[in-house]
């Protein structure tokens, strides 16, 4: 595991492998302990970086129950930095493929949006905001709109 997260790409890296490898703590690893979290999953809201393991611990759970391996991809991404403070928005595609066999079985893409501060020299994720178009008509999420 890396000592610290010099640039703010080097976070965006962890992310993604650390949710293909489904490691908790790799993945938590970029937080800060204070993290604000606005997820659009089940619980939606989490403070602090004990709430929002709970929730990475059953969603990692539930893609091992399941056999699948997460692809993260991030899309039309802009970062906006100083030496400090970094803001991130994003679209994130998440495919989840069968593990024994690589198939493809469904992808969302989701709206992201990240504060990151620099802590002892290290980017660190201090809020996140997670969303997804809704339609007005039904009042559901649109899952596939890439």
């Amino acid at each position: 595991m890396m000592e610290g997260f010099l640039k703010v790409e080097d976070v965006l890296e962890n992310y993604t492998t650390a949710i293909y490898e489904k490691d908790v703590e790799k993945f938590l690893s970029m937080y800060s302990p204070e993290v604000h979290i606005y997820d659009c999953w089940g619980n939606w809201e989490s403070k602090g970086i004990s709430s929002w393991k709970e929730n990475v611990v059953d969603w990692f759970n539930g893609l091992s129950e399941d056999g699948f391996l997460l692809n993260v991809e991030f899309n039309d991404q802009i970062v906006e930095e100083n030496s400090d403070l970094a803001f991130v928005h994003c679209a994130v595609t998440f495919a989840a493929h069968q593990e024994d066999s690589s198939e493809k079985i469904r992808q969302i893409t989701n709206r992201f949006t990240y504060g990151l501060k620099k802590v002892n020299g290290s980017w660190v994720i201090a809020h996140e905001h997670s969303s997804l178009p809704i339609n007005m008509e039904t009042g559901k999420g649109i899952f596939n709109l890439r």
